[in-house]
């Protein structure tokens, strides 16, 4: 019992799925959640996000295997595929039933993020189109958030677009390391075919992007807090490169480039939460 639950905890893509959860916690507590809100929210996201790990390492196992990853549990023989396909199931399942203890109209907000999300894992990760369901399933995480609240405000729409250009940026950095075991199995999704540089200077151009809409789209003038967020998301991305090449040198996998991505976004989340420009 203890190795599947082991083996389950890797397949759900950890780093990741707990940067975006804590993401959306700290995000409900900013735009005004009480504590049981802010649990709602981050339950919700949570089930969501493993849901869609846990579907994209059954849908890759037989990929991994061939390119021999054996970072991953499935591929590696440390969990079962009909396991993690069963967990994905019931983390699927449980992602709208959580956002229902809010309000039916953010939980249509919270499925639409989940439904996107499944739809990269297929079929979606292999065509032209590949970057659409992250901006979709990053833009629905703010509105969820925001709608969750009671009374279901409105979310603001720069806080949706800047939302949907940082996913579409974590699309083209977390693909990156990727990009030669993914051309061994036919995978050809917008990153690859825009090759390594074109997919670096998307991802830099975009969560620059994400976080200059987080500073200019409230009301009222620029804070020097919000500028300063600007430079760090156009500094961040570039070390991340840098340490991914230190990493491809030593053997390793080259994830420091989607952890400055993880950076970013956590540096935008500070930015709203200490600024209260929300709603």
């Amino acid at each position: 019992m203890s190795s599947t639950v082991l083996g389950l905890v890797r397949a759900s893509h950890l780093e990741p799925t707990v940067a975006v959860t804590v993401v959306a916690g700290l995000l409900a507590h900013g735009v005004g959640h009480a504590w049981p809100g802010v649990a709602a929210v981050a339950a919700t996201v949570l089930a969501s996000q493993l849901a869609t790990g846990w579907t994209n390492d059954a849908l890759d196992a037989g990929r991994d295997a061939a390119v021999g990853r054996t970072d991953k549990p499935v591929a590696a023989g440390a969990v079962r595929r009909r396991t993690v396909a069963v967990a994905a199931a019931v983390a699927a399942t449980a992602t709208p039933l959580l956002a229902l203890t809010t309000n039916p109209v953010a939980a249509l907000w919270a499925t639409v993020g989940l439904l996107s999300a499944l739809l990269y894992d297929w079929p979606l990760k292999s065509s032209p189109v590949s970057v659409l369901p992250y901006a979709v399933s990053f833009g629905a995480l703010p509105a969820f958030v925001v709608l969750a609240l009671p009374g279901a405000p409105a979310p603001p729409a720069w806080l949706v677009v800047a939302a949907a250009l940082l996913g579409a940026g974590a699309h083209f950095a977390n693909v990156l390391p990727d990009l030669a075991d993914d051309a061994r199995t036919g995978v050809r999704g917008l990153p690859h075919r825009l090759g390594p540089a074109g997919s670096r200077v998307a991802a830099a151009g975009l969560l620059l992007a994400a976080t200059v809409a987080l500073v200019v789209g409230p009301p009222g003038p620029p804070s020097w807090l919000g500028w300063s967020a600007v430079a760090v998301a156009a500094v961040v991305p570039p070390l991340g490169w840098y340490g991914g090449r230190a990493a491809t040198r030593a053997g390793g996998r080259p994830v420091a480039v989607f952890r400055a991505v993880m950076v970013v976004a956590l540096i935008d989340v500070v930015l709203l939460v200490a600024s209260g420009r929300v709603v």
